[in-house]
C-alpha cells in the first residue's frame, strides 16, 4: 500500500473510532448516524468461552489468517469494566499491538459497563457501524462470564465456543444453551495432557446429541503456538450457518427486540426511579407490578 492510501486508511479508522464513540456514548445525533447506515455482507464471528481459555490468542491467530488471505477485519474486544473509569480493564489493543498499524485491521476494546450478559449494551449498534465500513469479517471476543454465550449467539453469524482440556467434567455439565448456539467448538490448548481424550469425548457427545443431524464441528487448536488456526479459519470461510432466510429473520428479530427494549428504557431516570419506589414502598398495599406499570 502506498503512503497516500495508507494515510487515507488511518484517517478513515480515526473517523470510524470517533463514530463508534458517538454511538457508544449516545452523543446527541447518534440516532441519525445509525439510521443512515447501509446494509453489508460483513460476517460477524462471535468468540466466547471461560476466562483463561485463550480467546485473545485465538483472535490474534485468526487476524493473522485474515490478513494473509488479503481480507479486512474489525475486532471488538469486550472487556470487564473498571469500577473507577467504567472503561475497559484489559485493553486488548495492547495485547494485539502487532496489528495496530496493519492496513485493513481495526481493533477496539469495549467495556461491559455493567451489562449482565457480558456484552456492551451498545454492541449491536457498534457492529452495524463496523458493517457500514465494509469489513470482510467482524470478530467479537466476549468477556466470558454470565450469559455471554447466549447473548453472542443473538448477534453473531457464526458463534465459536472455546473449551480447554482442563474443563474435565464440563462436557457432562455443559448447558443445553451452549449446545444450541455453538456453530463451531474449539478445543484450545490441545498440547496439554488429556486434550485428545477431551476432544474425542466432546465429538461423541455432540454426535449423540444431534441424532442424525450433522454434528457441530470441533477443531483442535493451540492458539499460543498458532497451531490449528488455519483449519479453523478455513471452516469459518466456508461455513454457511445462518444464511438461510429463516435464521436471518430470527437473528434480525432478536436485534430489533434488543434495540427497541434499549430505547424504551433510555429515558427512565434510575435515581428518580429509586426515589419514587422508596416513597411507594411505604404506602399500604404496595404492589411492585402496579408501580412498574406506570413506566410502560
Amino acid at each position: 500500500m502506498d503512503e497516500r492510501r495508507k494515510d487515507q486508511a488511518v484517517a478513515d479508522f480515526k473517523k470510524l473510532s470517533r463514530t463508534i464513540s458517538l454511538v457508544e456514548n449516545e452523543v446527541k445525533g447518534f440516532e441519525e448516524i445509525l439510521q443512515k447506515l447501509k446494509p453489508s455482507a460483513s460476517l460477524i464471528i462471535g468468540i466466547t468461552g471461560a476466562p483463561g481459555a485463550g480467546k485473545s490468542s485465538l483472535v490474534d491467530g485468526l487476524v493473522e489468517e485474515v490478513v494473509r488471505d488479503g481480507k479486512s477485519v474489525a475486532v471488538l474486544c469486550v472487556d470487564p469494566s473498571s469500577p473507577f473509569s467504567h472503561g475497559a480493564v484489559l485493553g486488548d489493543r495492547i495485547r494485539m499491538s502487532s496489528w495496530y498499524a496493519t492496513p485493513g485491521v481495526f481493533i477496539r476494546s469495549m467495556a461491559t459497563r455493567g451489562a449482565l450478559g457480558g456484552l456492551n449494551h451498545k454492541i449491536i449498534e457498534v457492529c452495524d457501524v463496523l458493517r457500514d465500513a465494509s469489513f470482510d469479517y467482524i470478530i467479537i471476543e466476549t468477556v466470558g462470564v454470565g450469559q455471554s454465550e447466549v447473548d453472542i449467539a443473538a448477534l453473531a453469524d457464526i458463534t465459536i465456543v472455546l473449551l480447554t482440556p482442563e474443563g474435565g467434567d464440563a462436557i457432562q455439565n455443559m448447558k443445553a444453551g451452549i449446545m444450541e448456539i455453538a456453530d463451531i467448538f474449539v478445543v484450545n490448548k490441545s498440547d496439554r495432557p488429556g486434550a485428545e481424550i477431551f476432544y474425542n469425548n466432546l465429538k461423541k457427545m455432540l454426535k449423540a446429541a444431534r441424532k442424525g443431524d450433522e454434528p457441530i464441528p470441533v477443531v483442535q487448536t493451540t492458539a499460543s503456538q498458532k497451531k490449528g488456526i488455519g483449519d479453523l479459519y478455513g471452516m469459518i470461510a466456508t461455513k454457511n450457518s445462518r444464511t438461510d432466510a429463516q435464521n436471518k429473520l430470527a437473528l434480525l428479530s432478536e436485534k430489533a427486540w434488543n434495540i427497541i427494549k434499549e430505547n424504551k428504557v433510555r429515558n427512565i431516570d434510575r435515581k428518580a426511579l429509586v426515589k419514587s419506589l422508596a416513597e411507594e414502598m411505604s404506602k399500604e398495599h404496595f404492589n411492585l407490578y402496579r408501580f412498574a406499570a406506570k413506566y410502560f
